[in-house]
């Protein structure tokens, strides 16, 4: 019942699909093990794309002792443990699984051993080490990224894997269709060509039958994994860039995902920040396409998302007026402060209300005696509504003037 992922695992790093920027002849993991000199190192990427089958492979090749161990499920005790029998052994190699959830404790255990050369370590993650690694361990560790595999690494594990399924009778049609659904992770290729082959009637592999086990790309993001960030961040780039195709198909990528709250506060934001005062009525569209989506939820909350991400890419864009406090708080954070003018303290008996004057205008200070000639608000003419703003800003300044 061993899974075929695991069974089709490489025993040596020529073996390995894809990752030639690291192993392949003279590249630096190669040489390490062909030197047979290993340093502590965190392998980070998508799922599925060989991290654990690296490590696998590296302590294959040396020959050395190892300990699997899982950052998130093993406790201090396991830590110990490994710890006791690499002073047994003299030296110890642990790989370690989902690295970024390491919790201090286990951080302060290995950071001495680590120090010494008594343990090795290989972490494995897919979140970005640079984020998610406390600094003191990243220090002792080589950081190596690897690459998403391309369809060709998919398809040659695949052309692999059918050779340890005897009676499979499948076409070259039926293998792309898996290189689509799996996406760069060839762990859920192997797994959804096992389930379509033991599914199938008489082994034959159809496009219908991988159908009715899958028929979505493999999209559910981790959210410590850069790839989920980098989504949300293209989707509002796109959006600030008014390119609504690009916008649709990021939006699509966290529709599929299934994580519509993400969505939400990241449009919330967008609305403020990239559109603003260029069409201001964009902020309460927003609000009413959620509440649609709560009562609708997937797949009908697509609809209306669809119909706000369409007018926001498309819509003029103002960043002026989030652009014009950021400066006001730098301002602050410098110490450019000042008194409040007396009269617009609390009760003072000098203050004029505006609307007792023609326009409800009145001219008189308002900004602290050390600011009194500060513009921080830049109006820009992005729409009919932000025209009008700068119109009457510009009247404001000229009667302020006189």
């Amino acid at each position: 019942m061993e899974p075929l992922a695991l069974k089709l695992r490489p025993k040596t790093l020529d073996d390995v699909l894809g990752q030639e920027h690291l192993i392949g002849n003279g590249k630096v993991i190669r040489n390490l093990v062909k030197n047979k000199h290993l340093f502590s190192m965190i392998l980070h990427g998508h799922c599925g794309i060989g991290k654990t089958t690296i490590a696998y492979a590296i302590v294959n090749e040396l020959g050395s002792d190892y300990v699997f161990l899982n950052a998130a499920l093993n406790n201090k005790r396991d830590f110990d443990e490994a710890i006791y029998e690499a002073n047994l052994k003299g030296s110890l190699i642990i790989i370690m699984d989902e690295f970024h959830r390491l919790n201090k404790d286990k951080q302060d255990l290995l950071l001495p051993h680590l120090e010494s050369g008594l343990i090795t370590l290989i972490g494995l993650t897919t979140a970005n080490p640079y984020h998610s690694v406390n600094p003191a361990i990243r220090s002792r560790c080589q950081i190596f990224e690897l690459k998403p595999l391309t369809d060709e690494n998919i398809k040659k594990g695949l052309k692999k894997a059918t050779k340890e399924l005897e009676k499979i009778k499948i076409d070259d049609e039926c293998l792309d269709f898996i290189i689509r659904l799996a996406a760069g992770d060839l762990r859920y290729a192997y797994n959804l060509l096992e389930v379509a082959y033991y599914s199938s009637k008489n082994f034959k592999i159809t496009l219908d039958s991988i159908k009715e086990i899958s028929n979505k790309p493999n999209l559910v993001y981790d959210k410590n994994d850069d790839g989920y960030y980098d989504c949300i961040s293209a989707l509002q780039k796109s959006i600030r860039g008014s390119d609504v195709n690009a916008s649709l198909h990021y939006l699509a990528r966290l529709i599929e995902a299934g994580d519509l709250d993400i969505i939400y506060r990241r449009l919330s934001v967008i609305a403020y920040e990239d559109i603003g005062l260029a069409n201001p009525s964009i902020g309460p569209k927003i609000d009413a396409c959620i509440n649609a989506c709560e009562r609708l939820g997937l797949p009908e909350a697509r609809i209306p998302l669809s119909v706000v991400v369409v007018e926001m890419a498309l819509s003029p864009k103002s960043n002026s007026a989030h652009i014009a406090l950021d400066s006001a708080i730098s301002d602050i954070h410098k110490g450019k402060v000042g008194k409040v003018p007396n009269h617009l303290k609390t009760s003072s008996k000098d203050y004029l209300y505006p609307h007792n004057f023609k326009g409800s205008y009145v001219k008189q200070q308002y900004l602290p005696d050390e600011l009194v000639n500060v513009k921080y608000y830049i109006p820009r003419e992005t729409s009919k509504f932000e025209q009008s703003l700068k119109s009457v800003y510009d009247k404001i300044n000229e009667k302020n003037r006189e």
